[in-house]
């Protein structure tokens, strides 16, 4: 299965310069030796994307799961031993950070000289997972150009690894298909769906809900004690639930209520 059927299939629903910007990176594979996928620590499984597979192959690839400062560290080492299991290579980075994403300039170098000579490598990734953020850290310099909002496309970019690497930045790759409502609000706080695709509120609620049921007794507000703490109310008193619940996903994406991850290996549903 080349994936090229299963692309065909999406592009009755699937945003037209996603179509483009797959069938691009489908067409740059075969100028390439490695890939890193860059996912969202705390979504491991809906980080990522299945169309990819059937795209790139059997490249040796780098799982690089970004944003390791807002997932549980415990779930992330039991990630990153279930890759390997799976003969997969996976680091766990912050991206904003230098020091951090050298572990993946060293893992990627790994894999050039077990190739030999000079190896060019693909950088792909769900919208807002991270990319370019990694990839200005790799190369010290601002040149990978990022943006927060899902789905926006770019130019592909070519840049130099030193010693012995070529990386190019794509544009972030939607998910074809959400595979349920749990993918879906997970996905969401993770800034992988573009905002006008779901509603603030019931992600929110959803969240709340599912981050109960593991932790009962979790001090983590549910969406209408957090609107009536930060004062989100309307003329006459009534709460204003649409912007609280945005104001309410921005702090638990930036880790406002402590590092959580919203999948494990062994448990989808996991905290």
């Amino acid at each position: 299965m080349t994936g090229k059927a299963e692309l065909e299939r999406a592009i009755q629903w699937y945003p037209g310069h996603m179509v483009r910007a797959m069938r691009k990176i489908g067409e740059y594979v075969a100028l390439i030796d490695i890939v890193l996928e860059v996912v969202d620590a705390r979504v491991p499984r809906s980080g990522r994307n299945p169309m990819l597979d059937g795209l790139l192959k059997r490249r040796p690839r780098l799982v690089v799961l970004n944003r390791e400062d807002l997932a549980d560290p415990h779930t992330t080492k039991v990630w990153i031993a279930d890759f390997a299991r799976r003969d997969l290579t996976a680091v766990a980075v912050d991206g904003r950070s230098e020091r951090s994403v050298a572990r993946v300039a060293t893992a990627t170098a790994a894999l050039a000289r077990a190739r030999g000579g000079i190896s060019r490598a693909l950088v792909v990734g769900l919208p807002n997972s991270g990319k370019s953020s990694i990839i200005n850290r790799l190369i010290k310099r601002a040149a990978a150009k990022t943006e927060d909002r899902a789905g926006v496309t770019r130019q592909l970019q070519w840049f130099k690894l030193p010693p012995n690497v070529e990386i190019m930045d794509t544009p972030g790759i939607l998910v074809p298909k959400i595979p349920n409502a749990d993918a879906q609000w997970k996905l969401a706080i993770c800034g992988a769906v573009p905002r006008e695709r779901y509603e603030p509120e019931e992600v929110a609620i959803a969240f709340h809900r599912w981050l109960s049921a593991r932790r009962p007794r979790t001090r983590v507000p549910d969406l209408e004690a957090f609107a009536a703490e930060r004062g989100f109310k309307r003329r006459g008193g009534e709460i204003d639930y649409h912007n609280a619940a945005q104001s309410y996903i921005s702090a638990i994406a930036d880790g406002t209520f402590g590092r959580i991850s919203f999948e494990s290996p062994d448990d989808a549903k996991a905290a």
